[in-house]
């Protein structure tokens, strides 16, 4: 594995290197449609080299118009970057002429994006072509993203409104995640979180009822959506705990768990943008000389946890 860029790892500000990538189409109706033609719109990706933070645009049309006003209303609410990274968008060739239409942009910048860029002085580079490894980042951000919009919105028909309600609560998700500990002490169960980059500390979901248990016939619209938004939370967050842990388990040997470390706990019903956070107080070894169990130090309190209902944070 080669070194990481130097973007990637020296200190910036969120959003001053970044990389885009462009999901979709989605399909919007107007509000009281219930049959007809559906309006397509996009996602924007927009991930930070520097701190992993997400910012998501939705984007009506693939056209130089569309992708400058999209730069406009980022730069507006984030700054203006630096430099901008994007792939040579191969994978578009072949698809339907929206897609090829964006592959022609990103390789061959029309006039007035590439004016608003010099104007701008931003840099825009691009990836080598065919070489997925290199546009990892902002492809992992593509697929946290469709993980949460498939998974909520299905095949269902949003309104605009809707659509971006939903984009958005999206983001304060992927902004949330645990990327590596606030501290050593052995009493501070703190995170450090894309969101302490953009506002200074943790992004906190918006307290609403729980509607899982009842009925859809029973609720409004906007209940069923964050009934659905509820149910995703809680299977996305249970795959991504699973996701921090080695692959292929059975097939090699793990290096023990140590004393004072960080760890995310598994729990089933807790709301969005909430993580429960733990430091490994004791540890408890089985025969074979493994550890099986730990003593996890929380806020609440000391408890047992088996080791597979913990998750250390990928820094440790």
């Amino acid at each position: 594995m080669g070194n990481l860029p130097t973007n990637r790892v020296n200190p910036s500000y969120p959003f001053s290197h970044v990389g885009i990538d462009f999901c979709g189409p989605f399909y919007i109706k107007y509000k009281g449609q219930r049959k007809g033609i559906y309006q397509k719109c996009y996602v924007a990706v927009f991930i930070c080299f520097a701190t992993k933070a997400i910012h998501l645009e939705t984007v009506t049309d693939l056209t130089a118009d569309a992708m400058i006003a999209t730069l406009k209303r980022f730069f507006s609410r984030r700054d203006t970057s630096s430099s901008i990274c994007t792939d040579n968008a191969t994978n578009f060739k072949g698809a339907n002429s929206d897609l090829k239409r964006l592959q022609t942009m990103f390789s061959r910048p029309p006039e007035p994006l590439a004016n608003y860029l010099t104007n701008e002085q931003v840099t825009w580079t691009f990836t080598p072509p065919r070489s997925p490894n290199f546009s990892s980042l902002w492809e992992a951000g593509v697929k946290s993203f469709k993980h949460h919009l498939k998974r909520t919105v299905g095949n269902s028909r949003l309104t605009i409104e809707q659509f971006l309600t939903i984009v958005i609560q999206i983001e304060g998700i992927l902004n949330s995640r645990p990327l590596t500990p606030l501290s050593s002490d052995p009493d501070n169960f703190e995170i450090l979180t894309p969101g302490h980059f953009l506002i200074g500390r943790p992004i906190n979901s918006i307290t609403v009822p729980d509607y899982s248990d009842r009925q859809d016939n029973l609720l409004s619209q906007w209940q069923r959506l964050g009934k659905m938004v509820q149910i995703i939370w809680k299977k996305w967050k249970l795959d991504y705990l699973n996701n921090l842990q080695a692959r292929h388990k059975w097939q090699f040997e793990k290096q023990n768990v140590s004393k004072n470390s960080v760890v995310l706990l598994k729990e089933d019903n807790l709301p969005p943008c909430n993580w429960k956070m733990g430091r490994i107080h004791d540890l408890i070894y089985g025969s074979d000389g493994k550890v099986r169990v730990a003593i996890v130090k929380t806020p609440q309190g000391v408890t047992k946890r088996s080791i597979s209902k913990i998750c250390l944070l990928p820094c440790e």
